[in-house]
């Protein structure tokens, strides 16, 4: 009989295996997700017997205001898909059963991530998932196939999740003293939570490669294998939520916001490379730096839509102030050959050719992140761009082009884009520009603690 404790490490579960945990009541919850417009894992938690009875072959409803609130998950005007007007409707979280998997960090329990689609079966355009599947479908056409790698970094605190929210989230005691760059020694303090995200996240289908320490205090990376660009993503979205569960059960709380405090931010470094449907790589050739014509046209496309995309890349107002010269987070947008300075850094060789994005945060959503990189890869091949020189030397002091500084310039910048316009269509424009424009208002009416610092008494 299947169990837990025999099942494969990968994690992933076939409806006949969850059958007969189910049946043995090992597991008893299955969690139905998706990611919503702001990175989060959002759904239902369902019975196993009613998953396996009805929800697996018909889906579940939940609301359509899903798409269409601010982060503090308030109602708000403008989205199209949603409103009063309309009457906030349902629309259908229908299970991808290629996702299911058991999640150890949480008893009894499995989760299946889901595409969204209204009652009529249409598909939900502005849904994360599937603009990334639409630009998947795009590139699948020409015979290409995305893998996918996202480096995520978080900050550790000593401070439970509770207890730093009591504190309006000041004041907290990070899980280092100092710079823990591939440092072990400050690092093995906070093993015992890396270890469990570690093995959790091995045990729910993930190969997780390894943990090092990064530059700010309590700040750590765990890395996972590339994948297909589809399943990356997902599991992006099951491992950020995760270990965020993992560190609360230490007493702990960790962020992937881009930039907690005036030191090093979170990255989310996104590799990217395209095969084709035969597994050939076709980035790698016998051209200059040893690359194909299908390369040079897609950095050339990346570099001629990074600007125009940045919303997709940075989607937060507190994302832009990660772009500090000398940080480590670009603020060139140029390319190198390793090179840690510009936007677009090209490592490996061979079948391991990629580019790596370094402008999204750990606050990014990794869909649409990685549906703008396949979009600018597509319009560089479309176009048969050619490929810019390379930069070599330290880019922050380079006259090329620079990454947008605010929320407000890019969200400018991606709605009077053609090129985006084209690729996402507009019904996607509109909504995600709807976001940033919610976003700018409300921080716009915020009196922040810098303003009372400055000016309560010196004003």
């Amino acid at each position: 009989m299947t169990t837990l404790a025999t099942h494969p490490r990968s994690g992933n579960l076939t409806l006949e295996e969850l059958s007969r945990l189910a049946e043995a009541r090992e597991i008893d919850t299955v969690i139905i997700a998706f990611t919503d417009m702001q990175g989060r894992l959002v759904g239902k938690r369902a019975s196993a017997r009613l998953f396996l009875e009805e929800l697996a072959a018909h889906g579940a409803e939940c609301c359509n205001y899903l798409l269409a609130v601010d982060v503090e998950m308030n109602t708000v005007d403008g989205y199209t898909i949603s409103s009063w007007e309309t009457g906030y409707g349902d629309m259908a979280m229908m299970p991808d059963l290629d996702t299911l998997r058991v999640v150890p960090w949480l008893p009894g329990t499995a989760l299946v991530m889901a595409d969204l689609t209204w009652l009529d079966e249409t598909p939900v355009t502005p849904s994360p998932r599937e603009i990334l599947k639409t630009q998947i479908a795009r590139l699948e056409a020409k015979g290409l196939v995305p893998y996918v790698g996202t480096e995520l970094e978080f900050l550790v605190f000593d401070d439970s999740y509770r207890a730093a929210w009591a504190k309006n989230y000041t004041g907290l005691t990070p899980a280092s003293d100092y710079n823990i760059d591939y440092a072990l020694l400050a690092s093995t303090r906070m093993e015992p939570l890396l270890r469990d995200i570690r093995n959790g996240m091995d045990g729910a289908g993930m190969y997780c490669e390894g943990v090092k320490g990064e530059c700010n205090l309590g700040q750590q990376e765990i890395a996972f294998r590339y994948d297909h660009a589809l399943a990356t993503c997902d599991n992006h979205s099951i491992y950020k939520n995760g270990a965020k569960e993992i560190a609360d059960r230490h007493g702990k709380a960790l962020t992937f916001m881009a930039k907690y405090n005036e030191k090093e931010g979170n990255s989310c470094h996104i590799h990217l490379s395209v095969r084709g449907t035969d597994g050939a790589p076709v980035m790698s050739g016998d051209g200059k730096y040893g690359f194909s014509k299908l390369m040079e046209h897609w950095i050339a496309g990346l570099l001629a839509t990074t600007r125009e995309f940045s919303l997709f890349f940075a989607p937060n107002i507190n994302s832009y102030k990660r772009f500090v010269e000398g940080s480590f987070a670009p603020t060139a947008v140029a390319w190198g050959l390793d090179n840690r300075t510009c936007a677009l850094r090209v490592v490996g060789h061979g079948q391991s050719l990629r580019v790596e994005n370094r402008v999204p945060g750990g606050d990014v959503n990794q869909y649409l992140a990685t549906a703008a990189l396949i979009a600018g890869g597509l319009y560089g091949i479309e176009n048969e761009l050619e490929l810019p020189e390379l930069f070599e030397g330290n880019a922050y002091g380079s006259e090329a082009p620079r990454v947008p500084s605010t929320l407000r310039d890019a969200a400018e910048l991606f709605g009077a884009s053609d090129i985006a316009r084209e690729a996402f269509g507009a019904d996607v424009i509109e909504h995600y520009i709807n976001n940033a424009r919610i976003e700018l208002r409300a921080y716009d009416a915020a009196v922040t603690d810098w303003e009372r610092v400055r000016g309560f008494e010196r004003l």
